[in-house]
């Protein structure tokens, strides 16, 4: 494995870079444990699911910076960057990364307010007379 990798994901607006290195496990979210900045199992669970397919979180530390966004698109935004990272390490992961979806930036984002409008497609209340 290479001293460190470091990756991007992103998700609506929120932006994470990671970090990958040999270790012992530790994973490290703008300073903060795994478990104190994301205390719902099902994220921890969404972050980690490209190394269950590993056989554990135990290999390797992370340093997670992420901003933006909500808690949900950071956990996303971390898995694809975790997907990234653990594919350039190790190229015959990428197909099955790929089948997941671990490797497909979700594109979708918030729609702008149009002018004339009350938001980006609700019109303003119709008064017949």
């Amino acid at each position: 494995m290479l001293e460190e990798t470091v990756t991007t994901g992103r998700r609506k607006t929120s932006v994470a870079s990671l970090r990958l290195r040999s270790g012992t496990g530790k994973i490290d979210i703008n300073g903060r444990e795994l478990s104190e900045y994301f205390p719902i199992e099902i994220q921890r669970r969404t972050i980690l699911a490209p190394l269950e397919k590993l056989g554990g979180n135990g290999r390797y530390d992370m340093v997670i910076r992420v901003k933006g966004g909500g808690i949900e698109a950071q956990a996303v935004a971390i898995r694809l960057g975790l997907a990234r990272a653990l594919v350039q390490n190790d190229e015959s992961l990428r197909h099955e990364f790929k089948d997941k979806g671990f490797l497909t930036r979700d594109a979708r984002k918030k729609e702008r307010k149009k002018y004339g409008r009350a938001g980006a497609r609700k019109r303003f209340q119709f008064s017949k007379r």
